[in-house]
């Protein structure tokens, strides 16, 4: 890698970080984020410095075809049913490891970002694990792990918490994401309540289908402010190192 031209991508990012958009100003919303001066808190705290992924609070698919959410919160995981919010933004991560059974947190052999090209420069859609049944000999699978990561904005909260959406779920997001495109709606325009159900893979194993559903447009004034918080929300995330810890054995 480059690590000039990283230096360089690295600084003009922080630059962006100290000029702050004085054009987003409170405006009249249940959105904590939206009302107040989040941003300007945010590079206070932070010092202008990155906000890497590591940071979050992460929200995982639950296992054995759960259909509750285990969310962190100040007094350990809370249980809940659904996810309301605004999808400031969101990523189409893949990895591989090279052991069918990773360790929790242990960072993979090759990752990408956007699925599309690697961390080291390669096609995604020319590598041997995004082949159909190369994970192992007894699925269709493949052994480089998909999935989509969602910033979710909550109404009390100026940090949108991650959901990672697992790749049997994948395509639903894809299809409600292009349903907006289709209407010319933003994704960061509307309020998305996140579900899950029950569903059985051809082996017969239970796991959790996501589902995904507008349920309340953003007034003119309220869009506007979100598509601007996102903007410069997602410029001090991007600001972290270039292969940030977007995809870890979970």
């Amino acid at each position: 890698m480059d690590t000039t031209k990283l230096k360089t991508r690295l600084e003009d990012k922080v630059i962006e970080i100290k000029k702050p958009d004085t054009s987003l100003s409170p405006t009249n919303s249940n959105y904590l984020a939206l009302t107040s001066n989040a941003l300007e808190i945010i590079r206070s705290n932070l010092k202008n410095q990155p906000l890497s992924f590591d940071l979050f609070d992460i929200v995982k698919s639950p296992s054995g075809g759960a259909t509750v959410f285990s969310v962190p919160g100040l007094a350990g995981d809370e249980a809940e049913k659904e996810l309301t919010g605004i999808i400031l933004d969101y990523t189409t991560p893949r990895a591989y490891w090279d052991t069918p059974d990773p360790v929790e947190g242990t960072p993979p052999i090759c990752m990408s970002e956007n699925s599309i090209i690697s961390h080291d420069g390669k096609a995604c859609a020319h590598c041997q694990y995004n082949d159909f049944g190369s994970k192992n000999g007894d699925s269709n699978a493949k052994a480089c792990k998909e999935s989509v990561l969602l910033f979710l904005l909550r109404p009390d909260s100026i940090i949108p918490i991650l959901v990672r959406i697992p790749v049997t779920s994948k395509s639903r997001f894809l299809k409600y994401a292009t349903r907006l495109l289709s209407s010319l709606t933003p994704i960061s325009s509307v309020v998305t309540k996140i579900t899950l159900e029950k569903a059985t893979s051809k082996g017969g194993k239970p796991y959790a289908m996501f589902n995904f559903e507008a349920v309340r447009e953003l007034s003119e004034e309220e869009a506007e402010q979100a598509k601007s918080y996102a903007r410069q929300f997602m410029d001090i995330v991007n600001a972290a190192a270039v292969t940030s810890e977007i995809a870890v054995a979970s």
